[in-house]
């Protein structure tokens, strides 16, 4: 029986730039280790030669479906690295809907996770490696603030608007208020 894996990346274009993922291959396919934002700070190291994109056949099916609007619950083999509460946290996400938002404390109640180490959550959110497919940006402050996103927040507020978990901001009502009469 053959055991051998290997890493591989590939590139998706998506309006808030092209979007990094990683995965590794073995006979059972193509499992996702990370899905990185342009800027974002913690993207791995890949190597030219490690791009595949065939094994990302059906996460770029998903990724086209989500940017082109229409709601998405990803549905692709996922294999992050980290500690076994992180993971918790992190599958804890695909339980928000798409186009909604709960808040830190909310989530951290439903994984039983003491109040006093609600702080312990938000690092887990911080470390998530997959991204939006995994969708942290939908975890908000209590007081309907935009708190961190790795990705970075202008990303997170994009993604809501996008879902329709936020309005969007109407920019030029902005540009006239600044403007001299006349």
């Amino acid at each position: 029986m053959n055991t051998r894996t290997r890493t591989v990346h590939t590139v998706h274009p998506s309006p808030l730039g092209d979007l990094l993922l990683t995965g590794t291959v073995s006979a059972a396919g193509c499992a996702l280790t990370s899905l990185t934002l342009p800027g974002q700070r913690g993207a791995p190291a890949v190597r030219a030669e490690d791009r595949d994109d065939a094994p990302f056949a059906a996460a770029h099916r998903q990724l086209d479906g989500y940017f082109t609007g229409r709601p998405i619950r990803f549905d692709l083999p996922f294999a992050p690295a980290g500690t076994p509460f992180q993971r918790a946290v992190w599958q804890a996400l695909d339980g928000i809907a798409h186009g909604t938002t709960t808040t830190y404390g909310e989530l951290s109640a439903r994984l039983g996770v003491p109040r006093a180490e609600l702080r312990a959550v938000g690092r887990a959110l911080g470390a998530n490696p997959l991204l939006l497919l995994r969708p942290c940006h939908r975890v908000i402050g209590a007081d309907g603030s935009m708190r961190g996103y790795a990705g970075g927040v202008e990303n997170k507020v994009w993604l809501l608007t996008h879902e329709g978990a936020l309005q969007p901001t109407l920019s030029w009502v902005d540009d006239l208020a600044t403007r001299p009469a006349g």
